[in-house]
């Protein structure tokens, strides 16, 4: 009973989805405008740095609380932490509310590894952000975190099980990027240099696609 409470506690939180309801207060279903992705990256892409930064935040942090929430509710659970935090990620990405069609875990992850240890949560986040930056691609992150994550966890613990719970999210978090390489493959994703330089991105992009599909995804991206 206990392991079912806490996976039901943290997959609704999980669906509380900030870029959603970012979207709906501005009158617009996020997932109807840029990559149609219900997350933090899109938020950026679509409403600008300040509303997907303060979106990442409050999807770390969703992770974190469930985590800790799970740790003090079922202190009996040796594993409560841990399957609370991977429940809300799976609620970020499949919330039943929005018809199983939310974000792609990234932010929630870091939430997960931010509960489980800042110091760790650090340092990945700095070997993240120069894996990303070498590749130029932001599906890189997750691609990589949840793979990297349970190879530490188990490391350091030589737990079997905790490290089968996080490494459950690999083929999820894979299914959920599958489009992002297959763009990769013929350079139709976005790069993350987009941010700082977004008119060479999209002179770059402008010639993947013809007129008509190029049209329709500005149109998409910058429709009010």
């Amino acid at each position: 009973m206990n392991f079912l409470l806490c996976t039901a506690m943290g997959y609704f939180l999980g669906t509380i989805n900030p870029a959603y309801i970012f979207g709906k207060l501005r009158g617009f279903d996020i997932r109807g405008r840029g990559s149609g992705n219900a997350g933090a990256t899109n938020v950026t892409l679509v409403m600008g740095k300040a509303a997907g930064a303060l979106c990442a935040v409050l999807d770390i942090f969703k992770s974190y609380f469930a985590y800790k929430l799970a740790r003090m509710l079922f202190p009996a659970l040796t594993y409560a932490g841990i399957l609370a935090s991977c429940a809300c990620i799976l609620g970020h990405i499949f919330p039943a509310w929005m018809g199983f069609a939310g974000g792609k875990g990234l932010a929630c992850m870091g939430g997960l590894v931010l509960a489980y240890d800042a110091k760790l949560f650090l340092i990945l986040l700095v070997i993240e952000v120069l894996l990303t930056l070498i590749s130029n691609y932001i599906c890189v992150m997750p691609l990589s975190l949840c793979v990297i994550l349970p190879v530490i966890y188990a490391w350091q613990t030589g737990d079997a099980a905790g490290t089968l719970l996080l490494a459950s999210l690999i083929p999820v978090v894979v299914y959920k990027h599958l489009p992002n390489l297959q763009r990769i493959l013929t350079g139709q994703e976005a790069r993350i240099s987009w941010l700082w330089n977004a008119k060479k991105e999209e002179e770059r992009l402008k010639e993947k696609f013809s007129e008509q599909e190029w049209n329709k995804i500005y149109r998409k991206a910058n429709q009010k």
